[in-house]
């Protein structure tokens, strides 16, 4: 089975996925996610154009994607061993840098999932609040679980200009 078809398997909907700490071995995956998220995934928000300048602002290997764990806090969710979500985060700025779901498991809590375990993280550093620049797809979905809209952004890739969005969200500690 190539990583692709790996990938494309759906879950069951009883399927355990873990989440943890991004490990080297997860890198490939990630390249894959990314990749298939931003090229399937936002096909009914961008255009082709918009799609692939974007997914070629990171390169699709392995060794890239190890190099950014080496940047930013990665958290991964894992089905069967496999890479099928991951998030970056910026612990100094407070941000989520990346967050990319396989696209036929959006939908399922995975994205949300690791959300959850970026706030605690950046809780437990001292954070107050959480940043993120989403992009079309994500920025309903964020604005339903709370995030404030702090204004729209254009971004360049390859020449072309792609619509996000910055938002925010208070992080509150739950007492126990």
């Amino acid at each position: 089975m190539t990583n692709t078809e790996a990938h494309q398997a759906s879950t069951p909907t009883n399927a355990r996925v873990v989440y943890r700490a991004a490990m080297a071995k997860d890198a490939a995956d990630q390249a894959e996610v990314f990749y298939h998220a931003v090229m399937q995934g936002a096909a009914t928000h961008y255009t082709l154009d918009e799609r692939r300048a974007w997914a070629n602002a990171l390169p699709r290997e392995a060794s890239a994607w190890a190099a950014r764990q080496a940047l930013y806090t990665t958290l991964v969710a894992t089905y069967d061993g496999r890479c099928v979500g991951f998030l970056e985060l910026d612990l100094v700025a407070g941000r989520v840098e990346t967050l990319y779901v396989w696209p036929s498991l959006t939908g399922r809590g995975i994205g949300t999932t690791l959300l959850v375990h970026a706030e605690r993280v950046l809780l437990e550093q001292g954070k107050g609040q959480v940043e993120i620049e989403a992009s079309l797809m994500l920025c309903d979905r964020l604005l339903r679980r709370g995030w404030e809209n702090h204004g729209e952004q254009w971004v360049e890739r390859s020449g072309e200009s792609l619509k996000r969005y910055r938002l925010a969200k208070p992080l509150l500690a739950v007492e126990t």
